[in-house]
């Protein structure tokens, strides 16, 4: 029975990359999170959407390891987040909300310091920066410091610290806050071509973005999954556009 269980267990993880169950979180009075379970498997990019105070942040950073479950746990490429979050943080690329750095470092010490936080040395962090820095769009900013940049270049910067690794998944927070709609489209179309060998998670609350990027959508709202499904079968279904959907669904259960 125990073999058996091993079996269906590995089985799951050759094709899912992220497995969550049933996590939950509050804070305080506040449940942020409440109950949530999905899996993410490898070739996917998975829009994770809701309204503010939805519950996304604090899922990604349960998933990340930056903050711990009150239930429930989740694992990312085989590694379980409350028994082996080293083991999670080698896997996963986070671009988290506010794309925290070092604001008097300049962009290619950062990305240094990131080397050196991965273990990165050697002839191959120059691999890892000749990748990710064009990559990135960040070349003409290399040498500045961080506090100068823009908050478009900023969020591109996190972006950059959150693929030196070449992790094999990826968690992105709002991944296209503050940039114009050329730098919008080259990150979209950055995630779609890494889509094939990485598992992603998107939080956005730019519809067109899941329509541009995503091939499965989770709606959350007070911390629950609401939907789980495909930009196209929710659109078939409800013969409507994504901010209409959105709009309904939301309402109409957390009302």
């Amino acid at each position: 029975m125990i073999n058996r269980l091993h079996e269906q267990w590995a089985k799951v993880l050759e094709t899912d990359m992220i497995e969550v169950k049933d996590l939950r979180r509050s804070f305080g009075p506040v449940v942020a999170v409440d109950g949530v379970s999905f899996s993410a498997e490898k070739g996917q990019v998975l829009g994770l959407l809701g309204p503010n105070g939805a519950g996304k942040t604090t899922t990604m950073r349960m998933l990340t390891c930056f903050i711990r479950p009150d239930g429930g746990t989740a694992r990312v490429c085989g590694h379980d987040i409350l028994t082996d979050s080293v083991g999670v943080r080698r896997s996963v690329g986070y671009l988290a909300e506010n794309s925290p750095a070092y604001p008097e470092m300049t962009v290619g010490g950062f990305l240094k310091f990131i080397c050196d936080v991965r273990q990165i040395g050697g002839p191959k962090r120059k691999q890892a920066l000749d990748r990710v820095v064009p990559m990135c769009s960040i070349e003409s900013v290399y040498h500045q410091t961080i506090e100068t940049l823009s908050k478009g270049y900023k969020r591109r910067v996190g972006l950059a610290q959150a693929l030196i690794h070449d992790p094999d998944v990826l968690i992105l927070d709002e991944p296209t806050d503050g940039l114009d709609p050329n730098q919008k489209h080259g990150v979209r179309g950055l995630i779609s071509d890494m889509a094939k060998d990485k598992c992603i998670i998107v939080s956005t609350h730019i519809l067109e973005e899941v329509d541009a990027v995503c091939s499965r959508t989770i709606i959350i709202a007070r911390g629950k999954v609401l939907v789980d499904s495909t930009p196209k079968e929710l659109k078939e279904k409800h013969h409507a556009g994504l901010d209409e959907i959105f709009r309904r669904i939301t309402r109409a259960k957390v009302a």
